[in-house]
């Protein structure tokens, strides 16, 4: 097969159903719907196993055999006609935030899924066996960190972190996954995997605002996630001179004017956000002895996120000196910038030129499943615009036409990878 010039022997007319996918979507979106048109479906809840529990009904009228690990992954595995090949693989996650939308994560595993409907309805056969993955946990709103099923898999973490991981009121996934009857079998990772595709809705604005279709994904930012806690003095508000005060908050809002700043001094690629604030005693007369917050720094470049990491250290360091404040910091969280794989993103290349649909390159500013993936696997990843680029928040929105082109494009790169029996 000549990928160079046609990735698929039928070219573009080998599409998936958009609306049967469109309909997919939406049916989903039931599962934990809010007020405002959005979902929440806390991983490991009672809501999250039903939205599971009807992506193995439909993956099984599709004629997929089901394998679920011991972090709750799932696998929906298409045969191929040569079984023992590593696997193609294709998934997101299930999971949202507290007032997320409709189509981040899901559009990945329902993409998946429509690829392997579409290639029943069109007799399609491949000699990789091609597998659909719903993550565990992927937003880590209820369990921290993020992404750490697909982490496992990636050996990042290993089984019993994972599985001790607990929410606010102290229960762990393990606990958990055993409740909703997801706490399978199969070892976590350790085999072979052939290539790995994710698809996702992009979270931001560029590709709407330039007017482009496909975000064909080169990298990921790398990240660093830090928790911090200062420390000064409560005292009461009335009788405490200005010049007296050590005000945990006073030296907060200044940490914050600094983190804001490091990401404008590393712009335009830079992110640095102060997404969490804890006040104590948090009392309208007392002023703030004690302050924990969270810092999150982004940046495609490793030597480049180092240096935000030794910046944001210094200037901490001279606000909490200046201000009499005790400092606490702690990096939480890291991974260096990915650089996703060349094969596949040409694959994606291919896929886009065979529909001619609007494109560019595009490195994505959120951590995904994808970027623990790629360091098991060949992997890349594919972007569809989403309204106003919002995302993470009820209102989170994608238009239909952008939903198919996303699901077409991961349908030839998956057959370019998988190939024609």
């Amino acid at each position: 097969m000549n990928t160079d010039t046609d990735p698929t022997p039928a070219g573009s007319n080998v599409i998936v159903d958009g609306e049967r996918l469109w309909d997919s979507l939406m049916q989903m979106a039931e599962i934990g719907a809010t007020e405002k048109g959005g979902c929440c479906r806390l991983a490991l809840t009672d809501l999250d196993k039903q939205s599971r529990d009807l992506f193995r009904e439909w993956c099984e009228a599709a004629g997929c055999t089901i394998r679920i690990d011991k972090m709750g992954n799932i696998f929906a595995r298409r045969e191929g006609s040569e079984p023992d090949l590593p696997v193609v693989m294709v998934g997101s996650h299930l999971d949202t935030q507290p007032t997320g939308g409709r189509f981040d994560g899901v559009y990945g595993v329902l993409t998946g899924l429509e690829i392997i409907r579409s290639m029943n309805d069109l007799n399609v056969q491949t000699r990789h066996p091609i597998e659909v993955c719903v993550w565990t946990n992927e937003e880590g709103s209820r369990f921290a960190p993020a992404m750490v099923s697909s982490g496992v898999f990636g050996g990042i973490f290993d089984l019993e972190y994972g599985l001790s991981r607990a929410d606010a009121d102290g229960i762990t996934m393990g606990e958990e996954l055993q409740r909703i009857d997801y706490a399978g079998d199969e070892e976590v990772g350790g085999r072979e995997v052939h290539v790995y595709f994710e698809a996702h809705i992009e979270q931001g604005p560029i590709l709407e605002v330039e007017n482009k279709t496909i975000g064909i994904v080169t990298d990921a930012q790398g990240q660093r996630w830090y928790e911090v806690t200062l420390t000064g003095v409560e005292s009461h508000a009335g009788p405490t001179p200005m010049n007296r005060r050590k005000d945990a908050l006073l030296g907060a809002a200044q940490v914050v004017q600094l983190v804001n700043q490091v990401g404008l001094d590393n712009a335009p690629l830079a992110c640095a956000t102060v997404g969490m604030l804890n006040v104590y005693p948090n009392s309208r007369n007392v002023i703030p002895g004690s302050v924990s917050f969270a810092i999150d720094f982004r940046h495609p470049d490793d030597d480049v996120l180092a240096g935000m990491d030794e910046q944001m250290r210094i200037g901490l360091e001279q606000i909490t000196s200046r201000m009499g404040l005790g400092c606490e910091l702690e990096q939480i969280f890291y991974y260096a910038p990915i650089a996703f794989d060349q094969s596949c993103v040409s694959a994606v290349r291919n896929a886009v030129k065979t529909h001619g649909y609007s494109s560019r390159e595009i490195v994505s500013g959120a951590g995904h499943d994808a970027c623990y993936l790629a360091g098991v696997a060949p992997t890349s990843m594919v972007f569809i615009p989403c309204v106003d680029g919002i995302s993470h928040n009820e209102v989170e929105d994608a238009k239909p036409g952008w939903v198919t082109a996303g699901a077409n494009v991961m349908l030839h790169a998956v057959l370019e990878k998988a190939e024609y029996a």
